[in-house]
């Protein structure tokens, strides 16, 4: 390989799944600006290779459903605040693509016609198609499952070929590696092993729909020096959650 050359992708269609306290920079809530143009930009890289993006952004900058609910609030009503506070960050990571010259579609699981489009599966798909980087948001329309359950969800309906989940951390460890220096990383995990040792990579309810429908999740550092086309190149550390 030359100088500059990027190793070719290895899919044609994924699903990115990016947390909403990534969105906020140093900052302590809301929306980063540098960050969300940062973070875009490194997604326009991944689409100016032909490949097809569904994207899925928390909320936790905005308002996370399940500390209201520790906090005494309704469970219900604490999760559909959440599900806006997505819509928010969608909208954001909208406007910062398409300053950038990537047509981008934000599909809502909650009808909300003037800013955005419902979900119908059909029409997703054809703006995927037609090379639009297609950003769901409200997570599933239904309260109690998170943003990582409905990534995997669309990432299965729109026949992706793995699903990427940016975190702080280069993939998974048999412990924090925040602070346990010793702790090891896995180049591999099955998703019985992610499910048995509790190995805390998404929720259990994400993890069964992935191991059921077969979605390799790839985790890697959002910031990561190879960037989103390195990991999705192979190149820089990740892990891999496989079927057994």
């Amino acid at each position: 390989m030359t100088d500059g050359e990027t190793a070719k992708p290895a899919y044609k269609r994924v699903l990115i799944k990016i947390s909403g306290e990534a969105l906020m920079g140093d900052t302590q809530f809301g929306l980063h600006p540098p960050t969300v143009e940062k973070i875009a930009a490194d997604i326009k890289r991944v689409h100016d290779l032909g490949i097809e993006i569904c994207l899925v952004i928390g909320g936790g900058n905005i308002f996370r459903g399940m500390a209201g609910s520790a906090q005494g609030m309704e469970r219900t009503t604490a999760d559909y605040m959440g599900m806006l506070g997505t819509i928010m960050n969608a909208l954001g990571m909208q406007g910062a693509l398409e300053a950038m010259g990537v047509f981008t579609r934000v599909i809502s699981a909650i009808p909300m016609d003037q800013v955005c489009e419902p979900y119908i599966r059909r029409r997703a798909v054809r703006h995927l198609e037609k090379g639009r980087v297609c950003i769901f948001a409200a997570g599933t329309g239904n309260p109690y499952f998170t943003t990582d359950t409905a990534a995997t969800l669309r990432a299965s309906e729109m026949a992706c070929e793995a699903m990427f989940k940016g975190t702080q951390v280069d993939g998974i460890y048999d412990s924090d590696p925040k602070t346990n220096p010793d702790a090891k990383r896995y180049e591999t995990v099955t998703y019985d092993e992610v499910l048995q040792k509790n190995l805390k990579v998404m929720d259990a309810a994400a993890i069964a729909l992935a191991r059921d429908n077969r979605m390799p999740i790839v985790l890697f550092k959002l910031d990561c020096p190879e960037g989103m086309v390195g990991v999705l190149s192979g190149k820089g550390n990740f892990t891999t959650v496989l079927p057994s």
